[in-house]
């Protein structure tokens, strides 16, 4: 590509941008926005900087797509904030918020109401309206149910070296912080699952899980091992 030509891509590329504010988007920067052709996006949503649009991606009205954000291939509803996220080959419902730093990954569906957050990465999965996975956090191959909670640093264990599982959360469950949840499982409706847990069987509709060893303190053996440099 030489200079006249990439002047002239550079040149549709702005006119498509024009057209889009037109229709009452608004951008921070209109000329740091790469949009493909054929992407709709809804009246009154807002464009960061630094946001990348490819292939048929729709977004709905009244969104926040945040800076250093990439969407291709998917589907996004109204009243939804992308903050500085990849989202491929994947639907997010209404009024939910996406990021920052999350990772969906191809035939993700996460509904409205929900919330991804920073560090949270979804493949192959959904999570019904009103779940949340605040940070931290692996679904891979699983179906989530509405009003999950996900605490920090679960982790949906599934492949096993060979062959990956699928696991089911029902609605209104909540697990703790760094549960791991060995797939195949199935935890029940408004079950619980305690935290630092490892999940390797069925767990019924309104159980509590708890699967953790008994802690014990073994006074003096810090100096008597010597370990630490005074």
């Amino acid at each position: 590509m030489n200079r006249a030509e990439y002047e002239e891509m550079e040149a549709r590329r702005i006119e498509r941008n024009l057209e889009y504010l037109d229709a009452g988007v608004v951008f921070i920067d209109l000329k740091a926005v790469y949009i493909d052709e054929g992407v709709r996006i809804g009246k009154g949503t807002v464009i960061y900087p630094c946001v990348v649009l490819e292939g048929d991606v729709e977004i709905g009205e009244n969104c926040t797509i945040g800076q250093n954000t990439r969407i291709k291939d998917s589907i996004i509803g109204n009243d939804t904030s992308i903050q500085s996220s990849v989202i491929l080959e994947s639907k997010v419902g209404n009024e939910t918020s996406v990021g920052p730093f999350a990772y969906l990954r191809p035939n993700s569906e996460v509904g409205s109401h929900c919330k991804v957050g920073d560090f949270v990465e979804i493949k192959n999965s959904r999570l019904d309206d009103g779940a949340k996975a605040a940070h931290l956090t692996y679904v891979g191959d699983s179906d989530v149910g509405k009003k999950v909670n996900l605490g920090c640093g679960v982790v949906f264990v599934n492949y096993d070296g060979s062959k990956k599982y699928r696991s089911v959360v029902e609605d209104g469950a909540f697990i703790g912080c760094n549960v791991n949840l060995v797939s195949p499982v199935h935890v029940g409706k408004d079950a619980y699952i305690a935290a630092g847990s490892t999940i390797t069987n069925d767990v019924e509709d309104g159980a509590l899980y708890v699967a953790r060893s008994k802690g014990k303190s073994i006074e003096g053996w810090v100096e008597k091992r010597g370990i630490l440099k005074k």
